[in-house]
């Protein structure tokens, strides 16, 4: 019999952990501390597995179902759930750790050292230093999450201290890393 939520609410914690099923391999564990956790049972190439979904009530009822759909979306594709869901988790880091900073800093240490095409050691200082000068705008950003509109306001915050040539050239140097970004312009 499907759950439901006066049924959640209403259950109490016992001396140890026990199950509340649901429908298609969802059901909540509630834990003797009184905590409510969704899980989803499910068979993978012949192995049992777990799937965790949040925990009650943060995801409702009707938002672990959705999960539960999912992953058996995923299941009908021949996909793991629980694979896929730490393949997430780290594409989310892996995006989270690409800040404008760190991509700055790699684009300058990569022409530092570019061979015939390197930077002289002056204008690496100099590009870095611009470089800096959007760390306390959109140095923290990701990158993939920096609209025009970030740019542009860091870029006037330069302008609004009279460094009109500093700006441009700092606007010259992120754009020019935003298309390396893209894949538009080649190192």
């Amino acid at each position: 019999m499907p759950l439901t939520d006066v049924a959640i609410r209403n259950a109490k914690p016992k001396e140890k952990p026990y199950k509340m099923s649901d429908m298609l391999g969802l059901f909540l564990l509630i834990s003797p501390s009184g905590s409510k956790l969704w899980r989803m049972k499910y068979r993978f190439k012949g192995a049992e597995k777990k799937l965790s979904l949040g925990d009650y009530p943060r995801v409702s009822l009707r938002d672990a179902r959705k999960q539960r759909d999912v992953a058996r979306d995923l299941l009908a594709e021949g996909k793991d759930p629980s694979f896929e869901k730490q393949r997430e988790k780290l594409r989310g880091e892996a995006l989270a750790e690409n800040t404008f900073t760190s991509i700055a800093q790699e684009y300058c240490n990569k022409r530092r050292r570019d061979g015939d095409r390197a930077w002289a050691p002056a204008t690496a200082t100099r590009c870095e230093y611009l470089l800096s000068l959007l760390d306390h705008s959109i140095g923290r950003m990701p990158i993939h999450e920096i609209e025009p509109i970030d740019a542009l306001a860091a870029i006037r915050k330069i302008e609004k201290r009279g460094k009109l040539e500093s700006a441009r050239r700092t606007l010259q140097l992120a754009s020019l890393g935003r298309e390396l970004i893209n894949g538009a312009v080649e190192v």
